[in-house]
């Protein structure tokens, strides 16, 4: 797959960013409210600090999609990187201080890294041909498998450590060893990401659309192809966090173990990660829109099921096919849109569409639990249904455009 040994380092050091990054995020996310309730003294406070990171990833997404153009993108992640490594330090600090404020200014930074970090699977797509995009950006997202697996086992050890050896409290040790897994990531980025894959991919003509110059974005998000891709993540990220997030307290209202939440949610991270790379073959094969229709539809399958039963068995295929849907929509849409842009555009365009998705993921957890409690968890699932239908037929008007498009691109 690899034949270039420039293409081999750089996937391979955006793979193994990407990996460090999301073991290091998902740890200090595992105690996160936990924490924040303790700094502030109210159980109102467990969700703040997560929210106010998934919006600042939102609204740096566009400037970091902005960097990208003007100075690269091994300049522009490194930075985001060394966000990372300030965020983890200052939120390890604000439990050793006992400050809810410095808490807060850690997951912002942490906001900005993230930023960067969404758009590592464009950036290992805009080095290979067109014809393989989508399987590497399934490579990409699959990292995040690892980082799933890895924060979590990261948590009691790193707890116990700073406690038996500095006498720190425990919750300080996710957030201390996750600043070194930072400056790991920083490092090799900085050192290994050459040449820059912007510099590269233009090099190695690996961008079809015939022009190089970079169209204004209302041009960009005016074409069918883009539209469609966008839509596909929107929606998707949308319906997967207002489904997924309200599903540990559907299942504690009717009386689940925290080891049955624990598997469901196994099962919800398999679907949404574990399959990726299958995810991105079947893409390359098969068509972007065609997989994206698909996860339109593995999408409303999931929100049929996911109300009809409380048994674990139930939630457990209900959730995997929840992530099984967004992974087709996420990684068809992520590649649909890599394809339809210029290298002069790529930074920008994505950047905005990271922005969206973040405020349609914040927008997804801020509105699940007002959901929730008007009509229980059929009330979600009826929202949720109502807007993977919309996609669907929202594809159906815009699809055939969609490919014609996809068709011309590849062959300009």
């Amino acid at each position: 797959m690899f034949e270039n040994p420039a293409v081999r380092r750089i996937t391979i050091t955006l793979f193994a960013s990407r990996s460090l990054f999301s073991a290091a995020q998902i740890a200090c996310a595992t105690v996160l409210s936990i924490v924040a309730v303790d700094l502030s003294g109210s159980d109102k406070a467990a969700g703040i600090p997560q929210t106010i990171s998934t919006f600042s990833w939102a609204l740096v997404a566009f400037p970091m999609g902005i960097l990208m153009d003007s100075y690269g993108r091994r300049s522009s992640l490194t930075v985001g990187y060394i966000a990372g490594v300030l965020g983890c330090l200052l939120g390890g600090l604000a439990i050793i201080q006992h400050s809810y404020v410095m808490l807060l200014v850690g997951v912002v930074l942490l906001g900005i890294t993230r930023s960067g970090s969404e758009q590592s699977r464009f950036i290992a797509a805009e080095i290979h041909p067109e014809d393989r995009r989508a399987k590497i950006i399934g490579m990409v997202i699959f990292a995040s498998t690892i980082g799933a697996i890895g924060g979590p086992a990261l948590v009691a050890p790193s707890g116990y450590f700073v406690n038996d050896h500095y006498n720190l409290p425990k919750e300080a040790g996710p957030w201390l060893f996750s600043a070194g897994l930072m400056a790991i990531t920083t490092l090799a980025t900085f050192i290994l990401l050459r040449p820059d894959p912007r510099d590269f991919a233009a090099a190695a003509k690996t961008i079809h659309i015939s022009s190089d110059s970079a169209r204004p974005l209302r041009v960009i998000f005016s074409t069918p192809q883009v539209q469609v891709a966008i839509a596909a993540m929107l929606i998707g990220q949308f319906v997967m966090v207002l489904l997924m997030g309200i599903t540990p307290l559907h299942m504690k209202n009717h009386s689940h173990s925290l080891g049955e939440i624990s598997v469901v949610f196994m099962a919800h991270t398999l679907g949404m990660f574990g399959l990726s790379s299958m995810t991105g073959y079947l893409i390359d094969r098969f068509g972007r829109v065609n997989m994206i229709v698909g996860g339109a539809v593995v999408l409303i399958l999931s929100a049929v099921l996911a109300p009809l039963s409380t048994e674990t068995y139930a939630l457990v295929i209900a959730l995997f096919l929840l992530g099984l849907g967004w992974n087709f929509c996420y990684i068809g849409g992520s590649s649909l849109l890599s394809d339809a842009l210029t290298s002069a555009e790529r930074g920008k365009a994505q950047g905005m569409n990271e922005a969206m998705v973040a405020l349609a993921s914040g927008a997804a957890s801020l509105s699940s639990g007002f959901i929730f409690d008007a009509g229980g968890y059929l009330a979600v699932s009826i929202i949720g249904l109502i807007f993977v239908l919309i996609l669907t037929g929202y594809i159906g008007g815009y699809a055939p455009r969609a490919v014609e498009q996809t068709a011309q691109s590849t062959t300009s």
